[in-house]
């Protein structure tokens, strides 16, 4: 156990200190500074504005910013879609892969659109080379980069006074793209390559097996490409069907390491980034500390569930619960990788979850339900965040009679309508999503299991759906009509309903003026208020998911303890 502990420990040292630097020169970028790459990029930049025939100068009021951001993510549903199901005739598929049926590719489509990645298919049964390099792993970048840029909408509306703009949406898009993206992806894909990961245009190679001698079919394809952006960027879709637990996605202690570092590098820097350009650093600083205790007592408590809380496996295996998890990896790295991927909205799996301990298997569900805001998704997890924040200064101002403020501007009943919709609109919709599954008749039919653990099956699939998270359970037939199409749905309203109200929200911001604090103004930056914001996000969480979570796990955890 102290081995893990130290793993652990070492793992947050070196996500924090990497994350102060990263988060000033995101800051740099989005505001326009002058950085190290700026002399090699700018023309680039540049070239790009002309091309598209606009003016970097130009700025989008909130109505125009959010439809640029529905139909550009419009066109690239039906990019996606219309790749899959042309990719028979498109090059680089060597293994003559065929379109697959148009609900799967509607839901693959709406996917990795919405930087869900989740994955009714295994990719390297069913996608061709072009389809994942030009479909998915471009989307994987865009999406990220649509995230980011939505964020430091609603940061402007903070920072701006009687405005009526936030920015322009094409060139946040690009910027961070260019700037932070791409360049952070290259990096990571040169080391995993490095490492053993695959990057090849080669068909698939056969070879003789050691054991017995029998023939074996070993996938390739231009897979650390897409991997590094995969982490990055919160996706999470495995270029393998086995994602990062397939050895040519995840070969060693090493790759395995700066993957996990890469799912949480970027929206722990965003904290900090959001921080410098509010010109008020304790304030990134107190979210940063606010996911960090959530994240480290999630981690805690997953780790023990893994470790002691095997009934089957009590006095066999000193090593913990390992069914279902590789022996490189061991519990340690499979349970900091769970948690990982649950708080960010990256959904990539080095360990097949379904053979978690019931009380794991809990904890990696919840920590999507809480809203997927403990670091989350590159920009949608720290925007998630802001506006459980600001649903606490709500709530304090209410409970000293005040009316709230945060960061200079009142809030007032619109802002509380978007963020009743950035806070609730995923819980929501993960229930109904549920309950619509459990009431098919066939339900039963798409489970591995029977009874509190086949309802985690059921339940964990569609929170990850509804979280835009992309981890699998297992045990769960994804790919159905029923799954696909209303997931797929599920998906895109859980994406865009909240970012839409977020942009708006930044608009009503950055339309009022900035009240000058008093000494009654709730300071949101000291402990007491990130104890608050702590227990309110989980006090949402518990409220919205505790009936669901007794049926499923809290119960599977009943019926196995001896």
């Amino acid at each position: 156990m102290s081995s893990i502990v130290i793993e652990d420990g070492l793992f947050l040292i070196v996500l924090v200190a990497l994350s102060f630097p990263l988060g000033h020169y995101i800051y740099k970028v989005m505001t326009g500074q002058t950085v190290f790459l700026s002399r090699v990029i700018v023309p680039v930049e540049r070239s790009i504005y002309k091309l598209m025939g606009m003016n970097d100068e130009d700025e989008m009021s909130p109505r125009k910013y959010a439809f640029s951001v529905l139909i550009f993510s419009v066109i690239g549903l039906i990019f996606v879609f219309g790749i899959q199901m042309f990719q028979s005739s498109l090059p680089f598929n060597p293994e003559n892969f065929q379109a697959p049926s148009w609900d799967l590719a509607f839901n693959t489509a709406a996917s990795f659109v919405t930087n869900t990645n989740w994955q009714a298919y295994s990719g390297e049964l069913s996608l061709s080379y072009f389809t994942q390099a030009v479909g998915l792993g471009v989307q994987n970048f865009l999406t990220a980069a649509t995230g980011i840029a939505v964020l430091f909408a609603l940061t402007r509306g903070f920072i701006a006074t009687k405005k009526t703009t936030i920015g322009s949406f094409w060139k946040d898009l690009i910027r961070t793209t260019l700037y932070v993206l791409i360049p952070l992806s290259l990096i990571l894909a040169i080391i995993l390559v490095s490492q053993g990961v695959v990057q090849t245009l080669a068909p698939y190679k056969e070879i003789v097996t050691l054991q017995g001698g029998s023939a074996q079919t070993v996938p390739l394809g231009p897979a650390a490409s897409q991997i590094a952006i995969k982490q990055l960027g919160t996706n999470g879709g495995g270029f393998f069907g086995l994602n990062s637990a397939f050895p040519l996605e995840n070969p060693t202690a090493l790759s395995n390491f700066l993957q996990l570092l890469s799912i949480l590098l970027i929206p722990a820097a965003l904290c900090i980034s959001f921080g410098k350009a509010v010109k008020d650093s304790k304030q990134g600083r107190s979210i940063y500390a606010a996911m960090l205790i959530l994240f480290v007592v999630a981690l805690a408590v997953l780790t023990y569930s893994e470790q002691y809380l095997a009934p089957v496996f009590q006095g066999v295996m000193a090593s913990g619960n390992m069914e279902g998890k590789e022996i490189i990896h061991g519990v340690g790295t499979s349970a900091l990788w769970g948690a990982a991927t649950t708080a960010a909205s990256n959904g990539s799996v080095n360990a097949m979850l379904d053979s978690f301990t019931p009380l794991g298997g809990m904890m990696l569900m919840f920590l999507m339900q809480l809203g997927e805001v403990v670091f989350g998704g590159v920009g949608s997890g720290l925007y998630g965040m802001i506006a459980f924040v600001i649903l606490t200064v709500f709530i304090a101002g209410l409970m000293v009679g005040r009316t709230p403020e945060y960061l200079g501007k009142k809030i007032e009943a619109f802002d509380m309508k978007m963020v009743c919709l950035i806070v609730l609109v995923p819980p929501l919709l993960t229930l109904f999503g549920t309950a619509t599954a459990v009431l098919m008749p066939q339900a039963s039919t798409w489970l591995t299991n029977s009874g509190a653990h086949g309802f985690s099956e059921l339940l964990y699939a569609f929170t990850s759906m509804g979280a835009n998270n992309g981890s699998a359970f297992g045990g769960f037939t994804a790919n159905t009509i029923f799954t696909n199409v209303i997931g797929g749905i599920m998906m895109l309203f859980v994406r865009f309903i909240p970012l839409v109200a977020v942009v708006f929200l930044a608009g009503n911001l950055s339309n009022k003026k900035i009240v000058a604090a008093s000494d009654g103004t709730l300071s949101t930056s000291n402990g007491l208020f990130v104890g608050l914001l702590i227990v309110i996000v989980l006090l949402i969480g518990a409220l919205s998911f505790l009936p669901a979570l007794a049926l499923g796990p809290i119960a599977d955890f009943f019926t196995t303890i001896k």
